[in-house]
């Protein structure tokens, strides 16, 4: 049985229980997770047997604490696990990632997936161009820049949606 810290192997008990502090690792740093929601990301591992001291400390802050207590003490909870926090590209692009998951799943609506953020992200895939490309703006480019060829975008959405899942290349558990 794996040490609490290895999470190394793909198939480690502790990369199961680390997955999902592991998810929020890359998600906060793709800036995709308020600090305020991670007292809560804490006190769920917890619950899942995972346990250390920052850990504790972290579920135990209000989501009204400090916003920089929140992130110190996430962060040394990290460390403790041996999670380490990807680079803020590669996080995006896990972001980029998962936010097509979520469409093609049905939990992200069109005006979700409308920001200038993700125009600026750095792609390295074919499918996380075409995916990019088809993203407006912001939301009120849906109607503006779309009008009645609304359904024929949200079409090829999808279908790049669908690419770009199929073809995992980074994120936690990859």
């Amino acid at each position: 049985m794996a040490a609490i810290g290895d999470t190394s192997g793909p198939d480690s008990p502790a990369r199961g229980v680390h997955l999902p502090l592991e998810e929020a690792a890359w998600l906060y740093q793709a800036d995709q997770v308020c600090p305020e929601d991670l007292p809560m990301t804490a006190a769920q591992a917890l619950a899942v047997g995972v346990d250390t001291p920052s850990l504790c400390g972290l579920a135990g802050l209000s989501r009204h604490a400090d916003p920089r207590d929140i992130r110190d003490t996430f962060e040394q909870a990290l460390a403790e696990l041996g999670i380490a926090l990807p680079d803020h590209r590669m996080a995006q692009r896990y972001a980029l990632r998962r936010l097509a998951t979520r469409f093609t799943a049905g939990e992200a609506a069109l005006t979700e997936l409308a920001s200038e953020e993700w125009l600026e992200t750095e792609v390295e895939t074919a499918e996380e161009q075409a995916f990019v490309a088809l993203l407006p703006p912001c939301a009120c480019c849906i109607e503006y820049t779309l009008g009645l060829d609304e359904a024929a975008w949200e079409v090829q959405l999808r279908i790049a949606a669908r690419a770009l899942v199929s073809h995992p290349t980074v994120g936690p558990g990859i």
